[in-house]
C-alpha cells in the first residue's frame, strides 16, 4: 500500500491548494470554488442518470407502460419506444461520462469529459421536456427544467 503525505495546505479567502505525494506520482489539485462546484455538479448527474438509466433498462416494461399511458395520443408506440431507448442510453452514457469527468478532473485537471457529460445529459433533458411539455405534464416539466438549469451552470463551470 502507497503512503500518501498531505504536504501543504493553503486556505485564503478564493481558493485553496495541497499537494499528495505517493511513491511514484506528486498529485496537485488547486480547487477554486467554481471547479470544486462542477465536481458536485458531475456527481449530482452521475447519481441522476445513472439511477435513472438503469431504473429504465430493469423496469422497462413499467417505463414503457407509464410512456405509452401518457403519449399515446400523440405518438406512435413505435415513436414511444424509440424515445425510451434513446433516452436510456443518453442517460447512461452521460452518467459514465460524469463518473470519468470526476476522475479526470481530480487527476488531470481537465473538464471536457465532463462537460461531454453535461452536454450528452442535457440532450437526454431535452427529449423529456420534449415529452413532458406535449403531454401536458407541467409538473414534470417543472422538474425537468430544474435540472436542465443545473446542468447549463455545469456547462458555465467547466
Amino acid at each position: 500500500m502507497k503512503s500518501l503525505n498531505l504536504m501543504k495546505i493553503i486556505c485564503p479567502t478564493k481558493y485553496f491548494s495541497f499537494y499528495i505525494t505517493s511513491n511514484s506520482k506528486k498529485l496537485n489539485l488547486i480547487m477554486i470554488p467554481e471547479k470544486i462546484s462542477f465536481l458536485f455538479v458531475l456527481a449530482f448527474f452521475l447519481i441522476v442518470f445513472i439511477q435513472s438509466g438503469l431504473d429504465k433498462i430493469f423496469d422497462y416494461k413499467g417505463n414503457l407502460n407509464f410512456l405509452n399511458d401518457l403519449l399515446k395520443i400523440y405518438f406512435s408506440p413505435p415513436l414511444i419506444v424509440f424515445a425510451l431507448i434513446t433516452v436510456t442510453i443518453l442517460e447512461i452514457i452521460s452518467g459514465i461520462l460524469c463518473l470519468i469527468g470526476i476522475v479526470d478532473f481530480i487527476f488531470n485537471n481537465s473538464t471536457l469529459i465532463g462537460l461531454l457529460g453535461l452536454i450528452t445529459g442535457s440532450i437526454a433533458l431535452l427529449i423529456l421536456l420534449f415529452g413532458q411539455r406535449v403531454s401536458k405534464n407541467y409538473d414534470g416539466a417543472k422538474t425537468i427544467a430544474i435540472y436542465f438549469i443545473l446542468a447549463m451552470i455545469g456547462i458555465a463551470l467547466a
